[in-house]
């Protein structure tokens, strides 16, 4: 079981991270090209680039609408997603793990405080879990990877914090450790390929949503055509809620 772990933690490890790494960079190379088309295709060159800045950094740090909608929601994902973002990447055996594969690492956090994460992570994921399943409204609107996904984080959470932490026999520590290990690499290996990799995609977000509502020059007329109402140009005031007038009525005023 040794060798599966050390295989776990260097060749698969460098290869799940490398796949995660080009995934994830050719979904934000080709989102930035779409913009960039769009623009160009847009007869509205005007873009309210302070608003987009203001709407990105609420929405990358969202502390003034926690409490709004779904307080308790909110709250319970905003510390899931801390400790997952902080421990995966700042814990000192995962620095240790970085420095041998790369060559080079950076300051970790401290022992207490990357368990104190942990624990979080794990608590407020299956709080989201347990939202999602138990909550009509939330279960109604979720996907089978909605709900896969947060107990699929949680474990190597659960895994890594049983092996540093409590005291279990060798052959359990090895089990233990090889579905932390394994468990890590395929969450690395389908980030590109599900709803995660909006984690890359959240700063464009609203940039997106900007160039979106810009529409080519005549798409309005195209689209009355297509509804089949090419006699209302859409450049008429309130041509779309004006009906025509029937013959008699005409006649008869």
């Amino acid at each position: 079981m040794e060798s599966w772990i050390e295989f776990g933690r260097g060749p698969l490890f460098r290869i799940a991270f490398s796949l995660m790494l080009l995934g994830l960079a050719r979904i934000f190379a080709l989102t930035v090209l779409g913009l960039v088309e769009a623009y160009g295709r847009s007869s509205d060159k005007i873009v309210n680039w302070r608003e987009v800045r203001n709407q990105t950094i609420a929405w990358l740090f969202p502390m003034n609408r926690l409490w709004r909608k779904r307080p308790v929601y909110s709250t319970i994902s905003f510390f899931f997603h801390l400790g997952l973002l902080l421990v995966p990447l700042f814990l000192a055996a995962h620095v240790l793990l970085w420095k041998r594969a790369a060559g080079f690492a950076w300051p970790a956090l401290p022992q207490r405080l990357s368990n104190y994460l942990a624990l979080v992570a794990i608590v407020a994921g299956l709080g989201l879990f347990s939202g999602r399943f138990l909550y009509p409204a939330a279960r109604k609107l979720s996907r089978r990877q909605d709900l896969a996904w947060p107990l699929l984080l949680v474990l190597p959470f659960i895994t890594g914090y049983v092996c540093s932490n409590l005291a279990i026999r060798p052959t359990t520590y090895d089990a233990m450790m090889l579905v932390h290990v394994y468990s890590a690499n395929l969450i690395m290996l389908l980030i590109p390929f599900t709803k995660i990799a909006h984690c890359v995609l959240a700063p464009l977000s609203q940039i997106v949503t900007a160039m979106a509502w810009k529409f080519p020059a005549g798409a309005g007329d195209r689209v009355a055509a297509t509804l089949g109402h090419a006699d209302r140009p859409t450049w008429v005031k309130n041509s779309r809620m004006v009906q025509a007038a029937p013959a008699d009525e005409v006649s008869a005023k």
